[in-house]
């Protein structure tokens, strides 16, 4: 079991950019992939970018083309570069492992705390 502990997020307006981390306590390569996901409240949680490891990458279309998510292997860290940001991507954002199954990437059950980024106009 992995531990991941989510850092990065802040205040920023509108078109601004910030970058979100992900540590593992232990090697991401204990997960066939890592996904990013956001939640604003009132709404579900929802996926926003999943990286396959060493491997590729897919993107929300809500997001495709602002964000990049990558990993630094060797520091057990995934990244969400996040730039263009709007008021919409408002949400605390979640990092877990998982799998892609059938098309679809599948969270596995434990959720870290999360960290709050706050677009404003």
């Amino acid at each position: 079991q992995v531990q991941l502990v989510e850092s990065g997020g802040g205040l920023v307006q509108t078109g601004g950019s910030l970058r979100l981390s992900c540590v593992a306590s232990g090697s991401i390569f204990s997960f066939s992939a890592m996904g990013w996901y956001r939640q604003a409240p009132g709404k579900r949680r929802e996926l926003v970018a999943t990286l396959t490891i060493g491997s590729s990458t897919n993107y929300a279309d809500s997001v495709k083309g602002r964000f990049t998510i990558s990993a630094d292997y060797a520091k057990n860290t995934v990244y969400l570069q996040m730039n263009s940001l709007k008021p919409e991507d408002t949400a605390v954002y979640y990092c877990n492992g998982g799998r892609h199954l059938a098309g679809v990437f599948v969270p596995y059950d434990s959720w870290g705390q999360g960290t709050q980024v706050t677009v404003s106009s």
